[in-house]
């Protein structure tokens, strides 16, 4: 299975927006340092989490905050919104079996039933957890017992 960095970057970046966008503006720059990332890959990021209605990005230096409550917003929208179509890249298939052989001829539609099931436990699991969840774990990190 393959989520990109992408998302964990997006996560990333929401969970400080929410512990801190009230307090501060939250930048791409600002963003880029905590994450590690370009600041141009943070933009491109910030750019399709508010083009999915996750965030409002104010323009210039103005900052970005969630548009929805964190309990709304699941894994699965999140990886949508910067991977879009990431489900078809979750499980590879080799693209050239021979088709004289039985197996050959056949694997692909065997695998693809096989296989959608996975993707559909998987896509049920990612919008299964939410951000708030997500958000427990990170307070979790900082205050262990």
């Amino acid at each position: 299975m393959h989520i990109s960095a992408k998302c964990s970057i997006a996560i990333h970046c929401l969970i400080f927006v929410y512990e801190y966008g009230e307090r501060q503006k939250v930048t791409s720059d600002l963003l880029s340092r905590s994450t590690g990332s370009n600041p141009v890959t943070i933009r491109t990021i910030l750019s399709a989490l508010k083009k999915a209605g996750i965030l409002a990005v104010r323009p210039g230096t103005g900052g970005a905050t969630l548009l929805r409550p964190p309990e709304e917003i699941t894994l699965y929208q999140i990886c949508q919104a910067v991977e879009p179509g990431f489900t078809a890249k979750c499980i590879g298939v080799h693209p050239m079996p021979s088709q004289i052989c039985p197996v050959g001829r056949t694997i692909h539609s065997v695998l693809d039933r096989s296989y959608q099931k996975v993707l559909n436990d998987l896509c049920e699991s990612l919008r299964s957890v939410t951000l708030k969840q997500i958000l427990n774990n990170y307070h979790t990190a900082l205050n262990p017992l």
